[in-house]
């Protein structure tokens, strides 16, 4: 039986985040004016990620990848990266601000080319693995990207489109064909030269990362450096006072190793999971896909301290383990992002791995992923929580209709202001200036209230939004996709409640007279517009316009009742 855990609450590490803000210099506050708003900033802070690199030269000999049977050092990864930078300068004239898109699943060389495009000062545009061609097309002409770094089958989606988008697709690993480069070319072009010496703004982009949105076609969230430097050392000043309260205990032991289960294209993989781990030295164990069988033997091979991963993930690996009878006694955190995770789940963890401490988080793509954090003890007593305001330069409110602050205990939307903002939506100024407010808010479209602690809870989406096992899925794109058909009429699309993904992804459809369409033929239909995540998987047949509502709209709330009445009924 594994040993009881231990570990400070939030309110015993909160003196030594204060200590550490007073006398360490890179977490000194200060005050900073970023794109005409006032923040509280780290005034220490480094100017760009580059110095992730350089922090993890402090690791050069730990294990930092494995995937099936590949093992690279963090030597060997940075190595790998400053190789790419200068083989994307001298191969493809790569310079500051240069847009390249990353379009391959989790894998070495997907890191290994992501700081490589830092290092060359280039703008990362993760591109989600599972995408249509459809929609790497709308992106890649979205974001103005002509470089592309491809996996096989990204690049096979790809390249109808080549031309037309005037693209130079670089096969980033396997047997790519049909290509112009070789990241293996680039690496062999850029090998034995030092990092290029280039000066980069802090508040120059880094990243353009989409997301799905309630107005349908995904938006480019632009991110800065300053904003994803200020959330890895909100990440790391937890972390170090964590430790101090902690008696000077890491909690995650000398060797930390983190399943990578996550898509590292979303912010919790690349942020919290990935750069966190240069900081820390952690090994990074990747999946090529997701298997609660496969993740357990990884587990137990590989010891692996940490599990990231959505609500559904840790559950299963719970109800692998108990069905193996192993406690998984390398494991110190098993932490939840991308949903919120039922209560009962939290007990499950504690009652299966009391070695263990179940965290979790709340975070946006628009917030570099981070915004609050609830962990150990304090997560236990509000398991319904996803925590307080990260530390130190992070600020969430909740806020009525009317824009006064809600009460204590009151629902409004959350609201969240720092440093860690996005710098906007891509193309899209109405749409920026609708979430971000002239003093510097972003509004979430999330619902929530603060207890008297000052703990979160997340209650609604005021957005138009399904979360499916992590991903978000625009009830909008899918209804335009399925209106794309000639024989659907209309189409109105909601979350249906499922336990272990969250909500699954169900239609209601109006099909043109006389005509009759099996789901198999829908989903057929919807292969190349719309990726397999957010197909519908449950179609209900209306025989009369959907239901409306006042202003013409479908009534979502109305379809929704009345749908899920019924299938709870059955």
């Amino acid at each position: 039986m594994s040993a009881e855990r231990k570990g400070p609450t939030r309110a015993q590490v909160e003196p030594y985040v204060m200590h550490i803000l007073e006398n360490e210099e890179m977490f000194k506050l200060g005050a900073a004016e970023i794109r005409g708003v006032t923040h509280r900033v780290y005034t220490g802070a480094p100017a760009d990620l580059r110095f992730l690199l350089v922090a993890a030269m402090e690791h050069a000999e730990k294990t930092a990848i494995v995937f099936e049977d590949q093992r690279w050092t963090y030597g060997e990864l940075i190595g790998k990266a400053v190789a790419i930078a200068n083989g994307l300068i001298e191969r493809h004239g790569v310079t500051p601000g240069t847009r390249i898109a990353l379009a391959m699943r989790n894998s070495p060389e997907w890191i290994a080319s992501f700081f490589g495009i830092l290092c060359a000062g280039g703008v990362v545009v993760p591109m989600n693995g599972w995408w249509t061609g459809e929609e790497m097309e709308y992106a890649l002409e979205d974001c103005g990207a002509k470089l592309v770094i491809a996996g096989f089958r990204q690049a096979d989606r790809i390249r109808p489109y080549k031309d037309k988008l005037g693209l130079t697709l670089i096969a980033g690993r396997g047997d790519v064909t049909e290509v112009d480069d070789h990241l293996d070319q680039i690496l062999e072009a850029g090998a034995g030269k030092a990092p290029p010496e280039l000066q980069i703004d802090t508040d120059s982009d880094f990243a353009i990362f989409y997301t799905s949105g309630s107005t349908g076609k995904p938006k480019g969230a632009v991110l800065t450096h300053r904003g994803a430097v200020s959330t890895v050392l909100s990440y790391a000043l937890v972390g170090a006072a964590v430790k101090a309260a902690n008696n000077d205990e890491d909690l995650f032991g000398e060797n930390p190793a983190v399943l990578v289960a996550v898509p590292l294209f979303h912010c919790t993989g690349s942020h919290a999971v990935m750069m966190m781990s240069f900081v820390t030295g952690r090994k990074m164990v990747l999946m090529r896909k997701w298997d609660a069988g496969d993740a357990v033997d990884l587990i137990e091979a590989e010891e692996i301290t940490n599990v990231v991963g959505v609500p559904t993930m840790s559950h299963e690996i719970t109800l692998e383990a108990e069905r193996r009878g192993t406690s998984l006694d390398s494991m110190k955190d098993i932490s939840a992002g991308g949903a919120k995770r039922p209560p009962a789940h939290v007990d499950k963890l504690n009652e299966n791995f009391p070695q263990a401490w179940a965290s979790s988080g709340y975070g946006l793509t628009e917030t570099n992923a981070i915004g609050a954090y609830v962990s150990m003890h304090d997560y236990q007593a509000r398991p319904g929580s996803c925590g307080r305001a990260t530390p130190a330069v992070t600020d969430i409110k909740t806020v009525k209709d009317d824009g006064s602050d809600a009460a204590t205990g009151e629902p409004g939307e959350v609201w969240i202001k720092g440093p860690i903002l996005f710098r906007g939506y891509l193309n899209q100024p109405e749409a920026t200036a609708a979430v971000l407010t002239e003093d510097g808010w972003f509004k979430t479209g999330d619902i929530g209230y603060l207890d008297e602690d000052g703990f979160l809870f997340i209650v609604d989406r005021i957005k138009d939004m399904i979360l499916r096992g992590g991903e978000n899925v625009s009830c909008l794109e899918v209804e335009h996709a399925l209106a794309k058909h000639p024989d659907i009429v209309e189409a109105g699309v909601i979350g249906i409640p499922d336990e272990r993904l969250g909500e699954r992804v169900g239609a209601a459809i109006l099909l043109r007279d006389g005509v009759d369409m099996s789901d198999e033929e829908i989903l057929e239909f919807l292969e190349p517009h719309l990726a397999k995540f957010k197909r519908p998987e449950r179609y209900w047949r209306f025989d009369e316009p959907l239901p409306r509502g006042g202003t013409g709209k479908v009534d979502k709330p109305g379809l929704r009742k009345m749908l899920l009445t019924e299938e709870a009924e059955a």
